[in-house]
């Protein structure tokens, strides 16, 4: 099994990954300025608004500093020191405990950080990245996930964030030649789907092939109602719950998503497995094999090794075990859709289509205008059909001429 995912697919991928890294996608140096500038002026608006509250300058990108004025100024509660360095902690799940609090001053700690990152990470570097051909270059690594999912470095990009508006104004300094139109191609809900494959979910392969719309019908099933009468907020939290399950989410971290109590998250999850006994089944025979044999596999047989899985440690145990249940599904879709990162090429050369980049579930390519709609019907087709599944596989395809646009 290892040889033939070696053969059938990574050697083949090496190829084709070249090809990508030498087209490099297009970015504009004038948008990404905009945007940076645009940053700048956000992040220092903020920053007066922290300082007012907190009625004084302080450096907010440090830790030691924001902790004494959250925890000994401000005398907020909730402050914890570590006992190496003797400073209050100040991460993300502190910040967002003083947010489910109502404590305004957290929220826009965050804010802070979010934006100050991505104008770092992204708006200020990407400029020093784009090559003499207006390209950005990045490189893809295959062998350092244990998923066999691909990572992007230098600059990493398929990292920017998905959800936030920030996220997607970046995505708009990527843009295509005069003449040219970018296609983007993303598996929808992938992992769910390898989920009701691979755990033989009869409710929600049948959901899938009738084109139902998962979350309602999850929470149908949940909440014990019709699926008409499934309304926004019954859906979002049958959303969380679905997406949740995937990588394992503890009762503590569903109360946290949907702000609600640890109770109400622990039977919402216990309803979900009394509706859905098969995905607790999947769930146990994985960690089992998991901690046997110290790997788990995809349907390919790729073999995905999880650290930990037998460790001493409660939290570490947990950690690997929450893993183990993602990683054959995580894992699966990396294979699927390297394998039509493989044929796609050659079906499209004719059309002048290239492959630029993948990003998880998704890929991007450029082609000629006159050609983007018959490229999108063959990039479709294929990706849909290079598994013989028994749920159906569905990609979402976008032309425009940038990425925010399609994405």
């Amino acid at each position: 099994h290892a040889l033939t995912i070696y053969e059938k697919l990574e050697k083949p991928l090496v190829n084709v990954l070249a090809d990508m890294e030498n087209k490099g996608i297009k970015a504009s140096l004038l948008r990404l300025k905009e945007l940076s500038a645009g940053f700048a002026k956000e992040i220092s608006y903020i920053q007066s608004e922290i300082y007012l509250i907190a009625g004084v300058e302080f450096n907010i990108g440090s830790p030691k500093q924001l902790g004494e004025i959250l925890f000994d100024r401000l005398g907020l509660k909730g402050g914890k020191k570590s006992k190496k360095t003797g400073a209050y902690s100040t991460d993300v799940k502190v910040l967002d405990e003083l947010v489910s609090n109502n404590i305004e001053i957290a929220q826009k700690v965050l804010n802070w950080r979010h934006l100050s990152k991505l104008k770092s990470t992204y708006t200020d570097a990407l400029p020093k990245q784009i090559e003499s051909d207006g390209r950005i270059h990045t490189h893809f690594a295959m062998a350092s996930t244990t998923t066999g999912r691909l990572s992007s470095v230098n600059p990493n990009l398929q990292n920017i964030p998905v959800r936030s508006e920030e996220g997607n104004k970046i995505r708009e300094a990527f843009i295509v030649e005069r003449g040219n139109r970018l296609v983007s191609a993303d598996y929808s809900q992938i992992e769910l789907r390898l989920l009701a494959h691979i755990a033989g979910i009869d409710v929600l392969k049948n959901a899938f092939k009738s084109e139902q719309d998962i979350h309602s019908a999850t929470a149908a099933q949940i909440f014990g109602v019709d699926i008409e009468q499934v309304d926004s907020g019954l859906r979002r939290k049958a959303k969380m719950i679905n997406f949740g399950i995937i990588y394992g989410i503890s009762a503590f971290g569903l109360a946290q998503r949907l702000g609600i109590g640890r109770g109400e998250a622990a039977e919402y999850i216990e309803q979900y497995f009394e509706q859905y006994p098969g995905i607790k089944k999947y769930m146990k025979s994985t960690v089992e094999f998991a901690r046997e044999h110290g790997y788990v596999q995809t349907i390919w047989g790729r073999k995905c090794h999880v650290r930990g899985i037998n460790d001493k440690n409660g939290a570490v145990r947990n950690f690997s075990e929450r893993a183990a249940i993602n990683a054959r599904l995580q894992g699966t879709a990396a294979d699927i859709i390297k394998k039509a990162m493989i044929l796609l090429p050659d079906n499209l050369e004719e059309l002048g289509a290239k492959m630029l980049l993948q990003v998880h579930d998704e890929l991007l390519f450029e082609m000629p205008e006159k050609n983007a709609e018959k490229a999108a019907k063959i990039i479709k087709n294929i990706m849909e059909n290079v598994a013989d599944l028994s749920i159906p596989l569905t990609v979402e395809v976008g032309v425009g001429s940038n990425w925010r646009e399609i994405h």
